[in-house]
């Protein structure tokens, strides 16, 4: 463990199981797309569960998972890597997806649509039967290894004309989509994570499924699971229900004045 090339790919190892209840055929879509060695592509709104997917998966392969939150700003150097300087030396920095494909590690583009269109050509030999990674900067081509995943992931609901994926990128990629689980399921989840009773948790779905039908009234996205526990957690440190849901819940999905004015009133009807 003296290697610092294996000490750093150590901090990103998921040790412990992540709690992850399946939809549909998802885990098993995940496992084969492994081991066909095949790039996974995630769709779905916001806290629906890509990323804990993606970490459960990582759990099941026994692989380390880098993690790369996409944006506008984001540099082909920022994934690939890049000369720093140290003592008056340089010397060459790993990018996280070039640190996945020396490592046999998952690589997870989470957001993919928000990265510069001219950093992501940088993925495409990689999803392809090549499965290689070009790094100019260093004269150097690497193989991913067996073990080495590309996964991305996106919002649809947040897709316009400017950021959207290419066609000729869209079909390299086994494609899951996500959705906000159907509500028994997503009772059970809030129950585990946020270590409430059943009925609140019932109560909490509810809501949080009423503010999701608000979408067709102006509302961007309704509440996420990721919403609901962290409200429920709220509520657990001794916040008053109501007090809870508006903070934890309703003012992160709007500053509109008639659209909170409603779902103040769907709190009320529910507490």
């Amino acid at each position: 463990m003296n290697d610092p090339f294996v000490c750093r790919l150590e901090e990103y190892r998921i040790a412990a199981e992540p709690f992850f209840l399946p939809q549909a055929k998802e885990i098993d879509i995940g496992l084969a797309a492994s081991a066909n060695r095949l790039p996974l592509l995630l769709k779905g709104p916001t806290g629906c569960g890509k990323t804990r997917f993606m970490q459960y998966l990582a759990w099941r392969l026994n692989s380390p998972l880098i993690t790369v939150s996409c944006h506008d700003d984001l540099s082909t150097s920022d994934l690939v890597g890049r000369y720093l300087v140290k003592n008056n030396e340089a010397f060459w920095q790993d990018g996280p997806l070039t640190l996945a494909v020396r490592a046999g590690a998952i690589c997870y583009l989470d957001e993919i649509v928000e990265a510069r269109k001219d950093t992501t050509v940088v993925i495409h030999p990689l999803t392809d039967d090549r499965r290689q990674l070009p790094v100019e900067k260093l004269g150097k081509l690497y193989s991913a290894p067996p073990e080495f995943m590309l996964a991305v992931s996106y919002n649809p609901g947040y897709q316009s004309v400017l950021k959207d994926l290419k066609p000729s990128t869209r079909q390299r990629f086994v494609s899951l989509s996500f959705d906000y689980p159907p509500p028994d399921l997503e009772k059970e989840i809030v129950m585990r994570e946020g270590g409430i009773d059943e009925r609140l948790a019932v109560q909490m779905v509810k809501l949080a499924t009423m503010t999701r039908s608000l979408k067709e009234s102006g509302l961007a996205e309704g509440a996420s699971t990721r919403l609901i526990i962290q409200t429920v957690k709220l509520i657990g440190s001794g916040i008053d229900t109501v007090s809870a849901c508006r903070a934890g819940m309703l003012q992160s999905l709007t500053d509109d004045g008639e659209l909170l004015a409603a779902m103040d009133e769907m709190i009320f009807s529910l507490f």
